[in-house]
C-alpha cells in the first residue's frame, strides 16, 4: 500500500506553480540530489502527479514544472497517444503509487500531430498517426488538433479507468506545452 499523497487540487497547484518557476529559470530547481536518490530507492516512490506526454526532446515534464527525483511519474509516447500500455501504468500509479492527478499534455509545434494533419505516415509511426486521426477528424489546424488529441486522451483514461475516476481518486485533465514560451495552458 502506498502513502497519503496529495490531493488532486493540490498537485494541480503544484505543478501551476512549478511552471511559473520554469518561465524564467535557467537550471531545473528540482531536487536531483544524492540524497532524494538515497531515499527514494530506499523508501520508495510517491508522484505527486502522472504527467502522459509526447516523447519530443523539448517536452521534459521534470523541468517543465521544476520537479525532482520521485515527484512526477512521466509516461512518454509520440503524439501522447494512450493505449492499455499507458492505461496499465497509469493505473498502477493511482493504485499503487496514490498519485491523484494524471495530466495529459501534448505540445505545440508536434511532429507526430503535424503527421497526422498533413501526411499518412508508413511504418509503425502510423500506428501513433492513426490514433491521432481518430482523434482529430479533417481538422487542419496543428493547434486545435493538439488540442482535439489531448481531450480524446482525457477521455479514454477517463473511460478505460471509470471506476477510479468516478469514485474522485483520479482527477484527469488535459494541457498543451508551448515549446516557444515554457507556459502550461490547461485546457479543464
Amino acid at each position: 500500500m502506498h502513502a497519503q499523497n496529495l490531493s488532486a487540487t493540490e498537485a494541480m497547484g503544484k505543478l501551476k506553480e512549478g511552471n511559473q518557476r520554469y518561465l524564467t529559470a535557467e537550471k531545473n530547481p528540482g531536487d536531483i540530489s544524492p540524497k532524494i536518490r538515497q531515499s527514494t530507492c530506499e523508501n520508495g516512490q510517491s508522484p505527486y502527479a502522472i504527467i502522459v506526454t509526447c516523447s519530443d526532446s523539448r517536452v521534459i515534464p521534470e523541468g517543465i514544472f521544476s520537479a525532482g527525483i520521485g515527484e512526477l511519474f512521466v509516461i512518454r509516447v509520440a503524439g501522447n497517444v494512450i493505449d492499455n500500455h499507458q492505461l496499465g501504468s497509469i493505473e498502477y500509479a493511482a493504485d499503487h503509487l496514490g498519485t491523484k492527478l494524471v495530466v495529459v499534455m501534448g505540445h505545440t509545434n508536434c511532429g507526430a500531430v503535424g503527421a497526422a494533419v498533413h501526411h499518412d505516415p508508413n511504418g509503425f509511426v502510423k500506428f501513433i498517426t492513426d490514433e491521432i486521426k481518430k482523434a482529430i477528424g479533417g481538422e487542419k489546424d496543428e493547434f486545435k488538433a493538439c488540442c482535439l488529441n489531448v481531450r480524446r486522451g482525457v477521455g479514454l483514461i477517463k473511460d478505460g479507468l471509470k471506476e477510479m475516476t468516478e469514485q474522485g481518486s483520479l482527477t484527469v485533465c488535459g494541457a498543451v506545452y508551448h515549446i516557444d514560451s515554457g507556459a502550461v495552458e490547461f485546457l479543464d
